[in-house]
C-alpha cells in the first residue's frame, strides 16, 4: 500500500502565505500608530492644565479639549459641503469654527474650564439648531439639530444633573422652534439636492451619535470608578471603625443616634500592667518607647482575638480586656483565666514578647458591668461599675509576674483552675479584700465546650515602626 507524502508537502498553488517581514511591519505600523495617538492625547491633555488641578479636573479638562478638537474638522467638513451647494447657511460652521478655536486658545492662556465649557454648550446649541429654519425644517436640514443635544449632555458630565436638565429645557425649545419656522416658512435658495440632505441625516447621526456615545461612556466610567473608590474608603473606615468599637456595638452605632449603654449581670474584667515600665520608658527614645508598647499589645491583641474576648482600650502601659460582654458568655471568667495565662508565658517565651524583658501584673475581677460608648468624637467602648474598679484594684495591688483575682473570680475557675490563697489585702476604697493568685490549670482538667482558642494569624511587621 502506498501512502500520499502529506509530511513535507508544499503549498498548493493559489495559497497565500504571509511572510515574517511582512508580519513585522503591519506589527510595527499599529506600534507606530498607537505610538503618535498618545502623543496627540497626551499634548490635548496638556491645553489649559494647571499644576493645581485635581484629579477629576484634570481628566474632565482632557475630555472636553478632545470632544472640541473632534468637532472642529467636523463643522468645516459641515461648512463645505454646504457652500459647494451654494447654500448660505454653510456660513453658520464656519463662525462655529471660529468660536470654538478661539475658545480653546483662550483657555490654553486662562486655564478657565467653566467659560471653555459655558462658550462650546452656547456654541453647540446654537449653531447646529437654528440652522433648521432657514434649511426648511426637520428632514430637510438632514438633522443637523441633533447635534444641540451635546450642550445638556456635556452639563450632565462636566457640572450636575440641575445645571443639565435646564440646558435640555433650552434645547427643546430651541430645537422645537427652529425645526417648526423651518417647516413653516420654508427652506432658503438654491435648496441642497434631496440625496445630499438623505446623506447629511445619516452623518448627523452617525457621527454626533458616537459622540453622544463617547460622552455617555466616559460618564458611566467616572460613575463607575466613583463607586469602587467609594466601596473601598467605606471599607478602609469600616476597618477603623471595628478597630475601635465590637462590630455590635459599631452596627448599632451605625443604626441608632440614642445612647448606647447596656447592662450585663456577669461578666470578668482583666486589667495588665507592665512593671516599672515609667522608670524604664524615660531612659529610652520616644520612637522605641512606642514601639516596645506596640509589639507587647500587639501580641496581646492576638490572644484576645484567639479567646474571643473584648479589649477595651489601653491606658498608658496597661491593657484592659473584657469578657461576657458585649455578647453575653456564660465561661467569660475561665476565658480571661486562659488569657492571663497565655500572656505571662509569652512574657517568660523568648519566641514571642520575652526578649523585651519586661514583666506584667495582672488582675481580674467578675461581677455587674454597665458598657456603652460615650462621647461624640473618638467614640469610645467602656465599662463602669463596683467590678471594673476592683479588677484594677486587684492589678494595682498585685505582685509582679503574678495573677491576682478576687473571691467572685476565684469561685467561677476553682474547679478547674488551682488558685492560691494570698489572705486579705487592705485596698483603697474598699477595705479588707481577700485576694488569690491563679497558678494555672488543675492536672486532671478537662477541656469545655466554648472557649477554645481560635487560629489567628499574627499582625505583621511593618519595618521602621
Amino acid at each position: 500500500m502506498s501512502l500520499t507524502g502529506r509530511e513535507g508537502s508544499s503549498p498548493s498553488p493559489g495559497t497565500c502565505s504571509e511572510s515574517p517581514a511582512a508580519s513585522v511591519s503591519s506589527v510595527s505600523e499599529v506600534s507606530r500608530i498607537r505610538s503618535l495617538r498618545d502623543r496627540v492625547l497626551v499634548t490635548l491633555a496638556q491645553i489649559g492644565a494647571d499644576p493645581a488641578d485635581d484629579e477629576d479636573t484634570r481628566a474632565g479638562k482632557a475630555l472636553l479639549v478632545l470632544i472640541s478638537v473632534l468637532i472642529l474638522p467636523i463643522s468645516l467638513l459641515w461648512a463645505g459641503l454646504y457652500l459647494a451647494f451654494g447654500s448660505p447657511v454653510g456660513w453658520v460652521p464656519l463662525v462655529y469654527f471660529a468660536v470654538l478655536l478661539a475658545s480653546i486658545v483662550v483657555f490654553s492662556r486662562t486655564h478657565d474650564f467653566a467659560r471653555l465649557l459655558l462658550v462650546g454648550q452656547i456654541a453647540i446649541l446654537l449653531a447646529p439648531t437654528l440652522s433648521m429654519a432657514p434649511l426648511g425644517g426637520f428632514l430637510a436640514s438632514g438633522g443637523v439639530g441633533l447635534w444641540g443635544i451635546l450642550a445638556p449632555l456635556g452639563a450632565l458630565v462636566f457640572s450636575d444633573v440641575r445645571s443639565a436638565t435646564r440646558w435640555y429645557v433650552a434645547y427643546v425649545v430651541v430645537f422645537l422652534g427652529s425645526g417648526i419656522a423651518g417647516e413653516l416658512l420654508g427652506g432658503v435658495s438654491p435648496v441642497v439636492p434631496e440625496w445630499f440632505t438623505s446623506t447629511m441625516l445619516a452623518l448627523n447621526i452617525t457621527v454626533g451619535g458616537t459622540i453622544v456615545f463617547t460622552l455617555l461612556a466616559v460618564f458611566a466610567s467616572q460613575r463607575r470608578s466613583a463607586l469602587a473608590a467609594l466601596r473601598v474608603e467605606q471599607a478602609k473606615a469600616e476597618g477603623l471603625l471595628l478597630n475601635v468599637l465590637p462590630r455590635s456595638i459599631a452596627d448599632k452605632l451605625k443604626a441608632e443616634t440614642q445612647t448606647i449603654a447596656d447592662q450585663f449581670s456577669a461578666a470578668s474584667i482583666l486589667f495588665a500592667d507592665v512593671v516599672d515600665f515609667t522608670p524604664l520608658a524615660e531612659g529610652l527614645p520616644p520612637t522605641e518607647v512606642v514601639g516596645v508598647l506596640d509589639r507587647l499589645f500587639s501580641h496581646f491583641d492576638v490572644l484576645a482575638e484567639r479567646y474571643d474576648v473584648e479589649k477595651i482600650k489601653t491606658i498608658g502601659d496597661c491593657y484592659m480586656v473584657a469578657a461576657g460582654v458585649p455578647s453575653p458568655r456564660p465561661d467569660h471568667a475561665r476565658a480571661l483565666a486562659l488569657l492571663a495565662l497565655d500572656m505571662q508565658a509569652a512574657m517568660r517565651s523568648v519566641d514571642e514578647v520575652g526578649h523585651l524583658g519586661l514583666t506584667l501584673r495582672v488582675g481580674i475581677n467578675s461581677g455587674p458591668v454597665v458598657a456603652g460608648v460615650i462621647g461624640r468624637k473618638r467614640f469610645l467602648y467602656d465599662l463602669w461599675g463596683d467590678a471594673v474598679n476592683t479588677a484594677s484594684r486587684m492589678e494595682s495591688h498585685g505582685t509582679s509576674g503574678r495573677i491576682q483575682i478576687t473571691r467572685a473570680t476565684k469561685e467561677l475557675l476553682e474547679d478547674e483552675f488551682v488558685c492560691e490563697p494570698r489572705g486579705t489585702i487592705a485596698v483603697k476604697g474598699k477595705g479588707e479584700l481577700e485576694a488569690w493568685y491563679l497558678v494555672g490549670r488543675r492536672a486532671n482538667a478537662a477541656a469545655q465546650p466554648g472557649v477554645h482558642p481560635k487560629e489567628v494569624r499574627p499582625p505583621e511587621v511593618v519595618p521602621g515602626v
